[in-house]
């Protein structure tokens, strides 16, 4: 590698708005978060899964059509 034109790699701590924190390695070295693996719903397995269904079917049910 050339001498002097990558960046400093350090230590970085990462900080979600749900509180959550941990330690990585970044070449910054504090991070805010809105969303982490803790808090993600696809992570938790807190995901609510609608079925909110389609324009053609609604059509049908508003219309009373088979």
């Amino acid at each position: 590698m050339k001498e002097g034109i990558h960046p400093d790699y350090k230590e970085c701590k990462v900080t979600c708005a749900c509180g959550n924190s941990f330690v990585t390695k970044s070449t910054k070295e504090e991070m805010r978060l809105d969303v982490c693996s803790a808090c993600h719903p696809f992570f938790t397995g807190q995901q609510k899964f609608i079925n909110r269904g389609g324009r053609v079917e609604k059509f049908k049910n508003k219309y009373h059509i088979d």
